[in-house]
Protein backbone atom coordinates (compact mmCIF):
# COMPACT_ATOMS: atom_id res chain seq x y z
CA UNK A 1 0.00 0.00 0.00
CA UNK A 2 1.37 3.39 -0.97
CA UNK A 3 1.35 6.26 1.50
CA UNK A 4 -1.27 8.09 -0.56
CA UNK A 5 -3.67 5.14 -0.23
CA UNK A 6 -3.63 5.37 3.56
CA UNK A 7 -6.73 6.62 5.39
CA UNK A 8 -6.31 8.43 8.70
CA UNK A 9 -9.10 8.42 11.30
CA UNK A 10 -8.30 11.02 13.94
CA UNK A 11 -9.99 11.30 17.30
CA UNK A 12 -10.64 14.85 18.57
CA UNK A 13 -10.55 15.26 22.35
CA UNK A 14 -7.12 14.65 23.91
CA UNK A 15 -5.81 13.71 20.47
CA UNK A 16 -5.96 17.01 18.59
CA UNK A 17 -6.41 19.30 21.61
CA UNK A 18 -6.06 19.21 25.39
CA UNK A 19 -9.66 18.41 26.27
CA UNK A 20 -8.80 17.16 29.75
CA UNK A 21 -7.76 20.71 30.63
CA UNK A 22 -10.21 22.77 28.61
CA UNK A 23 -13.42 20.92 27.80
CA UNK A 24 -13.86 17.84 29.95
CA UNK A 25 -14.34 19.50 33.37
CA UNK A 26 -17.14 21.71 32.04
CA UNK A 27 -18.62 18.89 29.96
CA UNK A 28 -18.65 16.47 32.90
CA UNK A 29 -20.39 19.08 35.06
CA UNK A 30 -22.92 19.76 32.31
CA UNK A 31 -23.73 16.06 31.89
CA UNK A 32 -24.08 15.60 35.64
CA UNK A 33 -26.47 18.56 35.82
CA UNK A 34 -28.50 17.12 32.93
CA UNK A 35 -28.86 13.77 34.69
CA UNK A 36 -29.83 15.45 37.94
CA UNK A 37 -32.50 17.55 36.23
CA UNK A 38 -34.01 14.94 33.94
CA UNK A 39 -33.69 11.82 36.09
CA UNK A 40 -34.23 13.48 39.47
CA UNK A 41 -31.02 12.21 41.01
CA UNK A 42 -28.69 13.72 43.57
CA UNK A 43 -25.32 15.05 42.43
CA UNK A 44 -23.44 12.00 43.75
CA UNK A 45 -25.89 9.57 42.16
CA UNK A 46 -25.71 11.45 38.85
CA UNK A 47 -21.91 11.30 38.83
CA UNK A 48 -21.98 7.58 39.60
CA UNK A 49 -24.47 6.95 36.80
CA UNK A 50 -22.43 9.01 34.34
CA UNK A 51 -19.24 7.11 35.17
CA UNK A 52 -21.02 3.77 35.07
CA UNK A 53 -22.52 4.28 31.64
CA UNK A 54 -19.27 5.65 30.23
CA UNK A 55 -17.35 2.60 31.50
CA UNK A 56 -19.97 0.17 30.24
CA UNK A 57 -20.83 1.66 26.85
CA UNK A 58 -18.03 4.08 25.97
CA UNK A 59 -20.45 7.04 26.14
CA UNK A 60 -22.87 8.28 28.79
CA UNK A 61 -25.47 8.96 26.11
CA UNK A 62 -25.74 5.30 25.16
CA UNK A 63 -26.73 4.29 28.68
CA UNK A 64 -29.20 7.15 28.99
CA UNK A 65 -30.83 6.15 25.70
CA UNK A 66 -31.06 2.47 26.55
CA UNK A 67 -32.21 2.71 30.12
CA UNK A 68 -33.99 6.07 30.41
CA UNK A 69 -35.34 6.91 26.96
CA UNK A 70 -33.26 10.07 26.67
CA UNK A 71 -33.31 11.63 23.20
CA UNK A 72 -29.84 12.01 21.75
CA UNK A 73 -30.42 15.38 20.08
CA UNK A 74 -31.76 16.94 23.29
CA UNK A 75 -28.94 15.55 25.44
CA UNK A 76 -26.21 16.66 23.04
CA UNK A 77 -27.64 20.14 22.62
CA UNK A 78 -28.12 20.72 26.34
CA UNK A 79 -24.76 19.35 27.50
CA UNK A 80 -22.42 20.73 24.83
CA UNK A 81 -23.24 24.44 24.90
CA UNK A 82 -20.22 25.07 27.17
CA UNK A 83 -20.12 28.88 27.25
CA UNK A 84 -16.62 30.33 27.25
CA UNK A 85 -15.02 27.17 25.86
CA UNK A 86 -13.60 28.80 22.74
CA UNK A 87 -11.43 31.17 24.76
CA UNK A 88 -9.78 28.19 26.48
CA UNK A 89 -8.84 26.42 23.26
CA UNK A 90 -5.50 27.03 21.60
CA UNK A 91 -4.07 25.64 18.39
CA UNK A 92 -0.50 25.32 17.18
CA UNK A 93 0.80 26.04 13.70
CA UNK A 94 3.06 22.98 13.83
CA UNK A 95 0.01 20.73 14.32
CA UNK A 96 -1.58 22.07 11.16
CA UNK A 97 1.68 21.66 9.30
CA UNK A 98 2.12 18.09 10.55
CA UNK A 99 -1.38 17.08 9.44
CA UNK A 100 -0.81 18.59 6.02
CA UNK A 101 2.44 16.65 5.65
CA UNK A 102 0.74 13.31 6.22
CA UNK A 103 -0.04 11.70 2.85
CA UNK A 104 -3.42 10.08 2.37
CA UNK A 105 -7.04 10.85 3.20
CA UNK A 106 -7.93 12.29 6.62
CA UNK A 107 -11.19 11.95 8.52
CA UNK A 108 -12.18 13.07 12.00
CA UNK A 109 -13.89 10.33 14.04
CA UNK A 110 -15.22 11.51 17.38
CA UNK A 111 -17.84 10.49 19.92
CA UNK A 112 -18.66 14.20 20.26
CA UNK A 113 -21.55 15.92 18.44
CA UNK A 114 -20.93 17.68 15.14
CA UNK A 115 -21.56 21.23 16.39
CA UNK A 116 -18.98 20.76 19.16
CA UNK A 117 -16.43 19.19 16.79
CA UNK A 118 -16.77 22.03 14.29
CA UNK A 119 -16.47 24.58 17.08
CA UNK A 120 -13.30 23.01 18.48
CA UNK A 121 -11.65 22.55 15.09
CA UNK A 122 -12.29 26.20 14.23
CA UNK A 123 -10.86 27.36 17.57
CA UNK A 124 -7.65 25.33 17.24
CA UNK A 125 -7.10 26.24 13.60
CA UNK A 126 -7.80 22.83 12.06
CA UNK A 127 -11.08 23.57 10.28
CA UNK A 128 -10.95 22.36 6.70
CA UNK A 129 -8.17 19.81 7.31
CA UNK A 130 -10.45 16.78 7.23
CA UNK A 131 -12.29 15.34 4.27
CA UNK A 132 -15.26 14.50 6.47
CA UNK A 133 -16.30 14.61 10.13
CA UNK A 134 -17.68 11.36 11.52
CA UNK A 135 -19.47 12.40 14.71
CA UNK A 136 -21.71 10.74 17.27
CA UNK A 137 -24.79 11.57 15.19
CA UNK A 138 -23.35 9.26 12.50
CA UNK A 139 -22.78 6.40 14.97
CA UNK A 140 -26.17 4.78 15.41
CA UNK A 141 -27.65 1.40 14.62
CA UNK A 142 -31.37 0.62 14.82
CA UNK A 143 -32.04 3.97 16.48
CA UNK A 144 -29.50 3.48 19.26
CA UNK A 145 -26.24 5.36 19.72
CA UNK A 146 -23.25 3.10 19.01
CA UNK A 147 -20.14 5.26 19.56
CA UNK A 148 -16.56 4.07 19.71
CA UNK A 149 -15.54 1.40 20.64
CA UNK A 150 -18.56 -0.42 19.15
CA UNK A 151 -17.26 -2.78 16.45
CA UNK A 152 -20.56 -2.76 14.54
CA UNK A 153 -20.37 1.00 14.23
CA UNK A 154 -16.80 0.84 12.90
CA UNK A 155 -17.86 -1.70 10.25
CA UNK A 156 -20.93 0.34 9.32
CA UNK A 157 -18.99 3.60 8.94
CA UNK A 158 -16.21 1.98 6.92
CA UNK A 159 -18.76 0.33 4.62
CA UNK A 160 -20.65 3.60 4.19
CA UNK A 161 -17.46 5.43 3.22
CA UNK A 162 -16.19 2.49 1.14
CA UNK A 163 -13.01 2.25 3.21
CA UNK A 164 -11.00 -0.95 3.66
CA UNK A 165 -9.89 -1.44 7.28
CA UNK A 166 -6.40 -2.58 6.31
CA UNK A 167 -5.81 0.85 4.76
CA UNK A 168 -6.99 2.74 7.85
CA UNK A 169 -5.00 4.10 10.79
CA UNK A 170 -6.89 5.14 13.94
CA UNK A 171 -5.09 7.87 15.90
CA UNK A 172 -6.48 7.94 19.45
CA UNK A 173 -5.72 8.62 23.08
CA UNK A 174 -8.19 5.93 24.26
CA UNK A 175 -6.84 2.40 24.25
CA UNK A 176 -10.14 0.51 24.22
CA UNK A 177 -11.04 2.21 20.94
CA UNK A 178 -7.74 1.10 19.44
CA UNK A 179 -8.27 -2.46 20.62
CA UNK A 180 -11.52 -2.72 18.66
CA UNK A 181 -10.01 -1.04 15.59
CA UNK A 182 -7.02 -3.40 15.57
CA UNK A 183 -9.36 -6.37 15.83
CA UNK A 184 -11.02 -5.19 12.63
CA UNK A 185 -7.70 -4.98 10.79
CA UNK A 186 -6.77 -1.31 11.19
CA UNK A 187 -3.41 0.04 12.28
CA UNK A 188 -3.49 2.06 15.50
CA UNK A 189 -1.56 5.00 16.89
CA UNK A 190 -1.67 5.87 20.59
CA UNK A 191 -1.46 9.65 20.99
CA UNK A 192 0.18 10.34 24.35
CA UNK A 193 0.72 14.08 24.11
CA UNK A 194 -1.76 15.24 26.74
CA UNK A 195 -1.71 11.99 28.65
CA UNK A 196 1.95 12.72 29.40
CA UNK A 197 1.14 16.26 30.53
CA UNK A 198 -1.48 14.85 32.88
CA UNK A 199 1.05 12.44 34.35
CA UNK A 200 -0.80 9.30 33.26
CA UNK A 201 0.84 6.12 34.46
CA UNK A 202 2.22 3.22 32.40
CA UNK A 203 2.61 5.18 29.17
CA UNK A 204 5.87 3.33 28.55
CA UNK A 205 3.97 0.10 28.00
CA UNK A 206 2.61 -0.46 24.50
CA UNK A 207 -0.26 -2.96 24.30
CA UNK A 208 0.03 -5.52 21.50
CA UNK A 209 -2.92 -3.98 19.66
CA UNK A 210 -1.18 -0.58 19.41
CA UNK A 211 0.94 -0.24 16.28
CA UNK A 212 2.83 2.83 17.47
CA UNK A 213 2.97 5.39 20.28
CA UNK A 214 3.61 9.05 19.49
CA UNK A 215 4.06 12.14 21.69
CA UNK A 216 2.76 14.61 19.09
CA UNK A 217 1.38 15.07 15.59
CA UNK A 218 4.81 16.26 14.47
CA UNK A 219 6.32 12.96 15.63
CA UNK A 220 3.63 11.08 13.73
CA UNK A 221 4.41 13.02 10.54
CA UNK A 222 8.11 12.15 10.94
CA UNK A 223 7.52 8.48 11.65
CA UNK A 224 9.13 6.05 9.21
CA UNK A 225 6.34 3.54 9.95
CA UNK A 226 3.74 5.59 8.09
Amino acid sequence: MSARDRVWLFDLDDTLHNASHSAFPALNASMTAYIQTHLGLSSDAAVALRHGYFSRYGATLTGLQRHHGVKAAHFLHETHQLPGLDAQLHGHAHDLAALRRLPGRKFLMTNAPRAYAERVLAAIGLAGVFERLICVEDMSCFGQSRPKPDARMFRMVLARLKLRPERCVLVEDTLIHQKTARGLGMATVWMQRWLRQAGAARLHRRPVYVSQRVPSLAALARSPHF
